[in-house]
């Protein structure tokens, strides 16, 4: 995985989980971690330099989530985990590091369909969105990595829908 590549994923990352973000930020309104973890993806996609604050910003988004009781705004705050968190996935492809490379937009997914209540239709149009949005860069890294099976949980669900379009 060139650094290239691993600059587009962060600033497909980014775009994933920064739309669900005021679903977190309306339930913790001074709580800036999650929304701080995706702008050190954005300057990482700058700057080319993963750093130990990169890293931290992202677990601190991973607390940030534990720490609301919303459901959606959970969802929203690992969005933005997982986003910061992009640009240390390992070349090795693994069932492991495709989920990681997913995650942002799976998890983005999730939150606004908890948010919307309304069954899985804001799901799918979230999904939609990431995979009109994604660069060539990711849907190639997703072919490399073992595609993801149906699964049973929600979760499951949304990461083989994604994946099965990425690789389309």
């Amino acid at each position: 995985m060139s650094e290239e590549d691993r600059r587009l994923l962060g600033l497909w990352a980014a775009d994933c989980a920064e739309r669900v973000l005021p679903l977190f930020e309306t339930e913790a309104p001074r709580d800036s971690r999650p929304r701080e973890a995706v702008e050190a993806v954005r300057v990482f996609a700058r700057e080319g330099k993963r750093t130990a604050r990169l890293r931290s910003l992202a677990w601190a988004a991973q607390t940030a989530g534990r720490e609301v009781a919303v459901p959606a705004a959970t969802a929203a705050a690992r969005a933005a985990c997982y986003a910061a968190a992009a640009p240390y996935i390992h070349p090795l492809a693994t069932p492991h590091q495709s989920k990681h490379a997913l995650a942002p937009a799976v998890y983005a997914a999730l939150a606004r369909e908890l948010a919307a209540g309304e069954g899985p239709a804001a799901a799918d149009e979230e999904l939609r969105r990431a995979i009109e949005n994604a660069p060539r860069a990711v849907r190639e890294l997703v072919r490399r990595m073992p595609a993801r099976g149906p699964g049973r949980s929600r979760l499951d669900t949304l990461y083989h829908r994604l994946d099965a379009a990425l690789r389309r």
